[in-house]
């Protein structure tokens, strides 16, 4: 599977995919920024048709656009940059699929699908809350992006999935704020999704939500997690909802294992397009 063949023409696709290669605020293992670049290199290794969604990438319309140009060490600039990218894809009626990067790159994404979309709902499935306020006095952090989301988001959007890591206060604030599963993700993604029905969502992956068992090769690595065969099933169980961006974050290949995770994300990006794609929703 060859994500940059699939399509030649940017304007017939249904979906396009970027590159967010930034990881400035990682406040553990460094190396995220090179996680899009991996993911397309280890997807030569898999098939182009997923027979549990019985389609295969042919099937949906999509174009990778490449790498957002993020200024080294800037993460102000490259939020910008990546957040004017995400417009100009929602502007031409498409599906923004942006492959991180440290968590943080989602917030500009979410703001520009929010703009777009005033009901939007999101969808996060993580190890962490990511609700602080600040990370070491600093409050652009991947430490603190669902914090900097619900500035755009009303609590009652944010549909936390997976959650087993934070501070007491963390924990607190999102009972009170926001619609959170912590350590739950298969048991009610389903009905939640129901809930959702026909209303537009984003959906962030944090490759941290699956066990390091099954995916090493992140930054924050938190044990108890999900299998990587239960998030392939939820990615898959968001076909016929109506998502309108979704990204895929915090692959570290640096700290990775014989790809095990790299490959395991190209799989749950292949699984992602084919489930939100024109195909995939009808």
């Amino acid at each position: 599977m060859q994500y940059m063949a699939s399509l030649d023409c940017r304007d017939a696709a249904a979906i396009v995919m970027l590159g967010a290669p930034m990881d400035y605020t990682t406040s553990f293992r460094p190396g995220a920024r090179f996680g899009p670049n991996r993911v397309r290199e280890v997807s030569y290794g898999l098939e182009e048709y997923s027979d549990s969604i019985g389609l295969e990438l042919a099937d949906t319309c999509f174009f990778d656009a490449g790498d957002v140009e993020c200024p080294f060490g800037d993460a102000a600039r490259s939020l910008e940059a990546i957040g004017r990218e995400i417009k100009y894809i929602l502007e031409d009626g498409k599906i923004p699929f942006m492959i991180g990067g440290e968590h943080l790159v989602s917030l500009p994404a979410i703001a520009a699908a929010k703009q777009a979309y005033p009901d939007l709902a999101v969808i996060q499935f993580d190890a962490h809350a990511d609700l602080r306020c600040d990370y070491m006095n600093e409050r652009l952090s991947h430490a603190t992006v669902m914090r900097r989301v619900l500035e755009y988001v009303d609590g009652a959007s944010l549909y936390q999935l997976g959650i087993r890591s934070g501070t007491k206060e963390e924990y607190e604030y999102a009972r009170k704020h926001t619609q959170f599963y912590p350590e739950r993700v298969l048991d009610v993604l389903p009905d939640l999704l129901l809930s959702l029905e026909g209303r537009p969502i984003y959906v962030s992956l944090d490759v941290d939500v699956i066990d390091p068992a099954f995916a090493p090769g992140t930054g924050t690595p938190e044990p108890g997690g999900i299998s990587s065969a239960e998030m392939l099933q939820a990615v898959r169980g968001l076909r016929g909802s109506k998502v309108v961006g979704m990204d895929v974050v915090e692959l570290s290949p640096l700290v990775d294992h014989s790809d095990v995770t790299a490959v395991l994300t190209a799989k749950l990006v292949r699984e992602g397009i084919l489930a939100i794609g024109r195909g995939g929703q009808q």
